[in-house]
């Protein structure tokens, strides 16, 4: 059987403020998945100390909420406040980070030899040997950025800005957001024609993906052209 309850937690102005509530509906609730507060609470009580039992005053709800409505103060203290994670929730968001890292050093980075990224597994391979830990607490591309420096000690890495230039016909214009957001927009130019221009930079383990999706976009009927190549 799953875990009954956890506490949301949520402080303000000196005062602690607790509520009970379901784990995985508290979790979906966070990320959008449920809509009304009332599916998640287990009570409807906001306590100060929810493991002793002693409510939260009148004076305090006012003070820092401007109500008492319980449905108000719980769905504050739910989207602001601390939510306690299951085992299962917490295994689940540090396997997600990680992928995330994963993904973001795959992109940005390349084999110096080859050019070419690294496969996912083989990065996930080197950070368990280098024993690089996730935390939730911390963003992807901080970590990564991390991440990146301790695997050069057991791989080849290089990270890589390319810049490409992109003609695109005239009978593909309404395209042109869709390409121009493909990568970091530096410039656009439209032409007489009717066809437009853009120069965009993309981190290098992700230029052939860019590409890609442009010829997709244009049924390779655009003009691609890379310009240059930054390394780090």
């Amino acid at each position: 059987m799953g875990t009954r309850y956890v506490v949301a937690r949520y402080e303000a102005k000196g005062y602690k403020f607790e509520v009970l509530v379901k784990p995985d509906e508290a979790w979906d609730f966070r990320n959008g998945k449920i809509k009304s507060v009332s599916e998640v609470l287990v009570s409807d009580e906001v306590f100060r100390d929810a493991a002793k039992g002693l409510r939260a005053s009148e004076q305090a709800l006012r003070e820092v909420f401007g109500t008492l409505d319980k449905n108000v103060i719980a769905e504050r203290v739910l989207r602001s406040g601390e939510l306690q994670l299951t085992s299962q929730q917490r295994h689940e968001m540090l396997e997600n980070m990680r992928k995330q890292i994963i993904n973001y050093i795959s992109r940005n980075c390349v084999d110096p030899k080859s050019g070419l990224p690294h496969p996912p597994t083989r990065i996930e391979l080197a950070l368990e040997q280098v024993r690089f830990g996730v935390n939730l607490n911390r963003s992807v591309e901080e970590q990564a950025l991390e991440a990146i420096k301790a695997l050069r000690t057991v791989l080849p890495l290089k990270t890589t800005v390319a810049t490409i230039e992109i003609h695109v016909p005239a009978a593909y214009i309404k395209n042109f957001n869709l390409i121009s957001q493909l990568g970091t927009l530096r410039s656009s130019k439209w032409n007489e024609d009717g066809s437009f221009s853009v120069t965009l930079e993309v981190p290098g383990g992700m230029k052939g993906e860019v590409i890609e999706k442009v010829n997709s976009l244009t049924r390779g009927q655009a003009d691609i052209k890379e310009a240059s190549q930054k390394s780090g």
